[in-house]
C-alpha cells in the first residue's frame, strides 16, 4: 500500500503539492510555538551569581488561595512584579541549621555607574562576594562607605582599577567612590555587572531597611544535605519565602529569568492554541478538498473490486507520507523563525539575552504527531463517503455530490454558533484577560460554526445572489449561481479559510489598536501638568516638595510607577499601579474621578478604575485587599473610583505606601504645573540638573514615550497574529488554486458545448466574487461583534476604533489575493484545448 501511495503522490504532483504546502506551514508554526515554550521550559538563568551556595532563600513569586472547587481549593501563583525581600533574621536563623557554615543575607542595590552608564549594573555588600564566589584579582576589599570593589565586567570596559575614582548614582544621589579592588569568578558570567560596598554601607543605601533580598546558605563539608535542605524549607516556608537549588538558584539571582520564562511558556501556548486551531481548520479543509477532488479515480478503485479498507488505507498511506516530507521541510523552517523571534523578542526588551533557545526534539516530535494526527483524521472521514457507497453506485456518486451535509453537521454548526452568541454574555460581564479568553473563544466557534454551516450558506447564498449575477454577469452569471448551489459542499475548505482570516485579523489586530489609542488618549487627556522633572536613574521623594518651592509652579505630584496583585473573579491578576503624592495632585492630573476624592488618599487607603473595581466587587467604602508588588499583603480602604485605569494604571495608591515595597524607592516623575504666564522654565530646569540625569520636559513628549512604550508592547501580539492571519491567507490562496486547477474537465467541457473562452473566465469571476461577498461579509460580521463586546468589556468604550487604513488594506488584500489565486489558473486552464483538457485526469 505504501508503494501505491508512493506512485500516486509522484503523478499528481499538483494536487498533492496544495496539501503538502498547508501541512508543511502548520508544522512550521506549531514548531515555532512549541519550541519557544519548550525553550521557556528549560530556561533557569544564570545560577553563577550564587554558584558557591547549597541552597539560596528569596522571595520571588506570590500563591494566592483561588475559589474553591468540588472541596478543593484552586491556587495561583504570580511572579512578584518587585523583587520580594526577606526578612533580616532569616539569616541568623539559618546560620543555626546544623550542617550550615554560613548563611550570608545579600543585598541588591540598583546602581548606575558615570564609568559605564550603559552597561546593568547592581550593588551588594562585600559578605556576598562568598556566595558566587568571587576572588580578588587586584587590590584589597572596601573598607570605608567611600570605597567600592568592581567586578572584571565592569573593570574591564572601564579601565577602573585599584586607586581609581568613579561616581555611582544610587537612591537617586551620585556619590564619588574610589575603587579598592578587583574581583573576579575565574570563569564567564552573563547577567549584569557588581560591585561591592562595605556591609554597613550596602545597608545604608538599601531602600528595605531589615530585609535582604535573599539569603545564600553556604554548607560544611560533612553536612546532611538532605536533612538540611529540609530545615532550611522550613525556615523559608515560616518566612513566607522559598528555597532555590540547582539550576533554580538562577531565578533567585535574576527574577528576571523567571519573567521570561513565564513570558515565553505563557506566549508560546496561547498562541499553540490558536495556531493549532486554524491549523487544524485549514489541514482538515485542504485534505478533505484534494480526497473530494479524487471521487472519481477512488470510484473506479472501488469499482474494480478495491475493498473499502484498501481504499482507506492508501489515502492514510498518501497523507502519512505527505506529512514526513511536511516534518522534515516544516521542523528545520521553524527552528530557523524560532530563532528569529527570539531575537526580536530580545532586541525589544521581552526577553533577556541571555535567553537561548534549546531543546527541539520534543518540540518536533510533538509537533509532526499532532499534524499528522489531524491530516490523517481529515483523510480518513473524506474518505468514509467514498468507501461506504456500493461499488455499482460509485461511479454515479462521484459525479454529483450532495448539496448539503447531514443532520448532525447541521446541529453541531448550530450548536457552535449558539455557543458564540452566548459567550458574548461572558466576556460582557468580565475584563482584563478573562474577558480576551472569553472573546477568542467566541471568535473560533464562530468560525467552526461557519465551517460546519457553510454548506447551507453557500446554498443559501447561491439562491439569492443568482438574481444579481444574473443581471451582472448575463449567461455567466447563471452558470455561476447553478455552479455555486451545486458545489456548495465543495466550497467549504475556501469559504472558512476566507472567514478566518478576515475574522481573526480584524479582531486581534484591532483590538490591539484600541488598547494603544484608548492608553494613549486617556494619558494625554488626564495630564493637567505642563511640565514634568524627570530622570532616568529615579528621582528621590524630595523631589516633588523642592518643585513645589520653585516661584511660577502651583503644583507638583510625584508618581512612582509600579505594579499590585489584586483578586478577580477566575484568578488573581498583576495590574499596572501608581503612588502619587495626592498634595495638589487634582491640578496636576484628572483621574476622571466618579466616585469619592483623591483628596482623600492617605496611608491605608487606595483609588481604583471603575474597571477594576468591577472586577474585583469593590465599592467606595470597601475594604480592598491586595498585594503591593513585592509581595506584601495589605488591605485598603477605597476613598475614590475613577475611569482612566488604561492611562494611569487600575489601582492609584499614596506613594508611602510604596514606601520599602518598591525596587529601588524612588519616583518616576514629578508633573509640575505652572502658574499662567509665569515662566518657570529655567528655575525648572537649574532644579532638575542637581539630580542625576535630571531633566524638565514637556509632558506632551510623555504621552509621545508612552505611545511608543505601548506600541512596543502591542508588538508581541501584532507579531503573533501576523503569523495566523498569514498562515490563514496562504491556505486560502493555497485552497482557491488547489479548487480551481481541480476544474479542468469541467470546464473543458463547458466550452466543448458551446460556451467561449470569456464567458468561462467571467463564469468564474462571477461564482468568486460572489463566494468573497459572502466570505468577507461573514468574516467582517464575526470581527464587529467579537471586537465591539471586547473593546466595551475591556476598555468601557461602545463603538470600537477601526482605521480606514487597516479595514480597507484587510479587505482589499483579502480580496486581491482571492481573485489572484482563482484568475491565474483558470487563465491557465483555459489556455488547453478543450479535447486535451476532457482528458486529464481528474
Amino acid at each position: 500500500m505504501l508503494r501505491l501511495a508512493a506512485q500516486t503522490l509522484r503523478h499528481r504532483t499538483g494536487g498533492f503539492l496544495a496539501t503538502f504546502v498547508a501541512l508543511a506551514a502548520g508544522v512550521a508554526v506549531l514548531m515555532t510555538c512549541a519550541l519557544l515554550v519548550e525553550s521557556g521550559w528549560r530556561h533557569q538563568g544564570d545560577p553563577h551569581r550564587y554558584g558557591a551556595a547549597f541552597a539560596v532563600v528569596a522571595d520571588r513569586d506570590l500563591t494566592v488561595d483561588g475559589p474553591t472547587v468540588l472541596g478543593e481549593t484552586e491556587r495561583t501563583t504570580v511572579l512578584l512584579p518587585e523583587r520580594g525581600s526577606v526578612p533580616g533574621n532569616v539569616a541568623g536563623d539559618l546560620a543555626d541549621v546544623p550542617g550550615v557554615d554560613r548563611a550570608v543575607g545579600d543585598r541588591r542595590l540598583v546602581v548606575t555607574t558615570t564609568a559605564a552608564p550603559g552597561l546593568p549594573t547592581t550593588g551588594h555588600g562585600w559578605s556576598s562576594t562568598a556566595l558566587a564566589p568571587y576572588r580578588l584579582v587586584s587590590g584589597r576589599p572596601p573598607r570605608s562607605d567611600g570605597e567600592i570593589a568592581v567586578d572584571a565586567r565592569l573593570a574591564g570596559p572601564t579601565r577602573l582599577g585599584p586607586g581609581a575614582t568613579t561616581e555611582v548614582v544610587t537612591g537617586g544621589v551620585s556619590r564619588t567612590y574610589e575603587v579598592s579592588g578587583v574581583v573576579g569568578t575565574g570563569g564567564t558570567a552573563s547577567g549584569r555587572a557588581a560591585l561591592f560596598f562595605t556591609d554597613a554601607h550596602a545597608a545604608a543605601l538599601d531602600p528595605h531597611p531589615g530585609r535582604y533580598d535573599a539569603v545564600g546558605v553556604l554548607t560544611a563539608p560533612d553536612a546532611d544535605r538532605d536533612a538540611l535542605l529540609a530545615e532550611v524549607r522550613r525556615i523559608a516556608d515560616a518566612a513566607g519565602a522559598t528555597a532555590y537549588t540547582g539550576d533554580d538558584r538562577g531565578i533567585a539571582a535574576e527574577p528576571e529569568s523567571a519573567a521570561a520564562r513565564s513570558l515565553a511558556l505563557g506566549a508560546g501556548s496561547a498562541f499553540a492554541g490558536y495556531a493549532a486551531a486554524i491549523v487544524g481548520f485549514v489541514v482538515a479543509g485542504t485534505v478533505g478538498l484534494s480526497v473530494r477532488h479524487r471521487r472519481r479515480d477512488l470510484a473506479l478503485l472501488r469499482a474494480v473490486a478495491a475493498t473499502p479498507g484498501q481504499v482507506r488505507s492508501m489515502l492514510l498511506a498518501e497523507v502519512g507520507l505527505l506529512g514526513l516530507l511536511a516534518g522534515a521541510v516544516g521542523v528545520p523552517a521553524g527552528l530557523l523563525a524560532t530563532r528569529q523571534v527570539r531575537d526580536a523578542l530580545v532586541s525589544r526588551g521581552f526577553l533577556p539575552d541571555d535567553f537561548t533557545v534549546q531543546g527541539g526534539v520534543l518540540s518536533a516530535a510533538a509537533v509532526v504527531v499532532t499534524v499528522a494526527v489531524v491530516a490523517l483524521l481529515s483523510a480518513w472521514i473524506a474518505a468514509l463517503r467514498v468507501t461506504r457507497i456500493r461499488p455499482t453506485e460509485a461511479l454515479g456518486e462521484a459525479a454529483v455530490e450532495p448539496a448539503t451535509g447531514g443532520r448532525a453537521r447541521l446541529v453541531c454548526g448550530l450548536a457552535c454558533v449558539a455557543g458564540a452568541f452566548s459567550l458574548t454574555v461572558l466576556t460582557g460581564a468580565t475584563d482584563g484577560q478573562t474577558a480576551l479568553g472569553a472573546a477568542m473563544g467566541m471568535l473560533y466557534l464562530f468560525v467552526l460554526g461557519v465551517a460546519l454551516l457553510a454548506p447551507w450558506i453557500n446554498q443559501g447564498a447561491a439562491r439569492l445572489l443568482g438574481p444579481v449575477l444574473r443581471t451582472v454577469w448575463g449567461d455567466s452569471g447563471y452558470l455561476a449561481a447553478a455552479n455555486l448551489r451545486a458545489n456548495a459542499r465543495g466550497a467549504v475548505a475556501v469559504l472558512t479559510a476566507l472567514v478566518l482570516s478576515v475574522g481573526l485579523g480584524g479582531t486581534v489586530w484591532f483590538l490591539q489598536d484600541n488598547l494603544e489609542r484608548q492608553t494613549v488618549a486617556q494619558s494625554r487627556e488626564g495630564v493637567l501638568a505642563q511640565y514634568a522633572l524627570t530622570s532616568g536613574t529615579g528621582l528621590p521623594a524630595s523631589a516633588a516638595a523642592e518643585a513645589r518651592r520653585v516661584p511660577g509652579v502651583a503644583a507638583a505630584t510625584g508618581v512612582r510607577r509600579t505594579s499590585v496583585v489584586v483578586p478577580d473573579r477566575l484568578e488573581p491578576q498583576t495590574v499596572p499601579a501608581q503612588g502619587i503624592d495626592p498634595l495638589g495632585a487634582d491640578r496636576t492630573l484628572d483621574l476622571r474621578v466618579r466616585s469619592g476624592s483623591l483628596d482623600a488618599l492617605r496611608e491605608g487607603t487606595v483609588a481604583v478604575s471603575t474597571a477594576r473595581a468591577d472586577a474585583a466587587g469593590w465599592r467606595l467604602g470597601d475594604k480592598a485587599r491586595l498585594w503591593l508588588g513585592d509581595g506584601t499583603p495589605v488591605t485598603l480602604r477605597v476613598v475614590a473610583l475613577y475611569e482612566r485605569g488604561w492611562g494611569f494604571g487600575d489601582v492609584t495608591l499614596h506613594r508611602r505606601t510604596l514606601d520599602g515595597h518598591t525596587v529601588t524607592g524612588l519616583d518616576d516623575r514629578v508633573l509640575v504645573r505652572t502658574a499662567p504666564d509665569f515662566g518657570a522654565e529655567g528655575a525648572l530646569a537649574e532644579l532638575a540638573r542637581r539630580y542625576p540625569g535630571g531633566q524638565v520636559t514637556d509632558t506632551a513628549r510623555l504621552t509621545g514615550e508612552l505611545a511608543e512604550d505601548v506600541a512596543v508592547s502591542g508588538w508581541l501580539n501584532k507579531m503573533l497574529v501576523t503569523v495566523l492571519v498569514g498562515y490563514a491567507v496562504l491556505a486560502a490562496a493555497n485552497t482557491l488554486v488547489m479548487a480551481a486547477l481541480a476544474r479542468t474537465r469541467e470546464l473543458s467541457l463547458l466550452r466543448l458545448v458551446g460556451v467561449t473562452r470569456g464567458q468561462a473566465k467571467r463564469m468564474v469571476h462571477a461564482e468568486q466574487a460572489g463566494l468573497l461577498g459572502v466570505a468577507l461579509l461573514i468574516g467582517a460580521a464575526i470581527a464587529a461583534v467579537t471586537l465591539t463586546t471586547i473593546v466595551r468589556a475591556v476598555t468601557g468604550a461602545t463603538v470600537p476604533h477601526v482605521p480606514a487604513t487597516g479595514w480597507t488594506a484587510l479587505l482589499v488584500g483579502t480580496t486581491a489575493l482571492a481573485l489572484l489565486a482563482t484568475v491565474v489558473p483558470v487563465t491557465h486552464i483555459l489556455r488547453t484545448a478543450p479535447v486535451e483538457g476532457m482528458g486529464v485526469r481528474e
